[in-house]
């Protein structure tokens, strides 16, 4: 990465030397920006910049974490790297359909290309710890939503595919993930091509509710 590593850059500075962010129109508070967020798609350049990418990273370590395991993974794919991954795609869908037809193998390559910069997002099971399984996965997950707000937040989009690529063995060791670590998605990050307002948020009277304690009887 750009700066050194464990040092966090001056975030006023790096917003105003790489990238024009948010937070300098018109929303007043990082609270409304937060609101804000959704997935955009299409992505173009610029990506983040390297500096920008250690505060995103910076941001996911920040996530809820039982038992001190930091189940947390990333490997960043950008530049070359995308051909490479693209060919890797092609052959994991030969392999996975083997009597499809190959034009449907080949057009798996362009989810290489659907963004300038790709991080591969994994989780690190640990089995030598009384912390299920889960309570893992859900700090990879938090960690995941971490990096979609400090994305966003920075001015860029972010937008998470799962799909059979993130469940594909030959993949999970194509990126040389470890037995342990499980794939969970691909983040693709870049700069919104067609800037979209966030869509309504729901009506949160329908996913939340208060317990009053127990009933009497």
């Amino acid at each position: 990465m750009g700066t050194t590593p464990g040092t966090t850059p001056d975030f006023a500075a790096l917003c105003a030397a790489s990238h024009q962010v948010a937070l300098e129109s018109s929303i007043e508070s990082p609270l409304e920006l937060l609101l804000s967020r959704r997935s955009h798609w299409p992505l173009a350049a610029p990506a983040p910049s390297d500096a920008e990418l250690n505060v995103i990273f910076d941001a996911a370590l920040r996530a809820p974490d039982h038992g001190r395991l930091r189940p947390w993974r990333f490997v960043i794919v950008r530049d070359e790297a995308r051909e490479d991954l693209g060919q890797a795609l092609v052959e994991a869908s030969a392999r996975r359909n083997p009597d499809a037809p190959a034009q449907t193998h080949e057009q798996r390559r362009r989810r290489a290309f659907w963004a300038p910069l790709i991080i591969v997002i994994a989780a690190s099971i640990s089995t030598e710890t009384k912390v299920p399984e889960v309570e893992q996965l859900l700090s990879v997950g938090a960690a995941g939503m971490n990096l979609l707000n400090a994305i966003h937040m920075l001015g860029y989009g972010g937008f998470w595919a799962t799909g059979p690529d993130a469940y594909d063995a030959d993949l999970h060791n194509i990126l040389d993930f470890e037995p342990n670590e499980r794939l969970l998605g691909f983040l693709f990050v870049g700069t919104p091509s067609e800037p979209k307002e966030a869509p309504p948020r729901p009506e949160r009277g329908d996913y939340v509710r208060e317990w009053w304690g127990r009933s009497s009887i």
